[in-house]
């Protein structure tokens, strides 16, 4: 949705490796709307386009596509593209009908598009189970690429949103990465129980005294559901708000 960060440019890297020297890579930048709520930030959402298509030149993008609302919506749009079961849970709790614009906005772009493969960023892994679901059941031929999550030093997952922050939100927000890394050591020493792992990423989060904990939970990393004996990795999953900011993360666990 444009505001480009390394994150989105090791998106931009990864395709370039992948399509090869005589591939095309394309990126869209589109502040898609029908993924905001009515009380979310739309219209504050940045919106630095000189900046963006500067560097994306400077990524060596082939196509860049910048359509306006009305180019991907007509006044009378009637059709959607709904995913009904990886969507309930998570952020598809906290914010109804915004998976729903997610997998709508891309399945135009797929279709626009055709491409190969598509990259997107492990950061939010839901939406990313979400297309893979999509292109599953709809049968695209689209091979769907995760990219790890691009974090700063001190290890707070790299968002547009993040210029959001307060000095002083900022210097606190990284307890997310923190609690996560905790859960991680202790499946490490061998407690997976779901419930322990949470309650230990919820303890952590709420030392943070500006935070403020919208969902942790800890999923099936694949169904997104309740973690059963046949599971093989788990997914911490963390939503939390500092200030009027809304930031996530996730770590994936394999289990034995």
């Amino acid at each position: 949705m444009g505001a480009l960060h390394e994150g989105h440019l090791s998106l931009i890297r990864r395709a370039r490796q992948l399509a090869g020297p005589k591939g095309t890579v394309a990126v869209s930048i589109f502040v898609n709307p029908t993924q905001f709520g009515p009380r979310e930030d739309l219209s504050r959402y940045p919106r630095p386009i000189a900046a963006d298509i500067a560097k994306c030149r400077e990524a060596g993008v082939d196509l860049l596509f910048l359509p306006d609302a009305l180019a991907v919506y007509a006044p009378d749009h009637s059709t959607w593209v709904n995913e009904s079961l990886l969507s309930t849970g998570l952020c598809g709790a906290a914010r109804p009908g915004h998976f729903r614009g997610v997998c709508t906005v891309v399945s135009k772009l797929f279709n626009l598009f055709a491409p190969d493969i598509a990259v997107f960023g492990k950061k939010d892994a839901q939406q990313l189970a979400i297309i893979r679901r999509m292109v599953r059941d709809l049968h695209f031929q689209i091979k769907i690429v995760g990219v790890e999550i691009h974090r700063e030093a001190d290890g707070l997952a790299m968002s547009s949103r993040n210029r959001y922050l307060s000095s002083e939100e900022r210097a606190q927000a990284p307890v997310l990465r923190r609690a996560l890394l905790e859960a991680k050591a202790m499946a490490k020493a061998g407690v997976t129980d779901p419930a322990k792992l949470r309650a230990r990423v919820v303890k952590i989060i709420e030392s943070a005294a500006l935070a403020r904990i919208d969902y942790v939970e800890v999923v099936d990393a694949e169904t997104l559901g309740k973690p059963t004996m046949q599971s093989h990795k788990l997914l911490i999953a963390v939503a939390a708000a500092f200030g009027k900011t809304r930031l996530i993360d996730n770590l994936e666990i394999p289990l034995k």
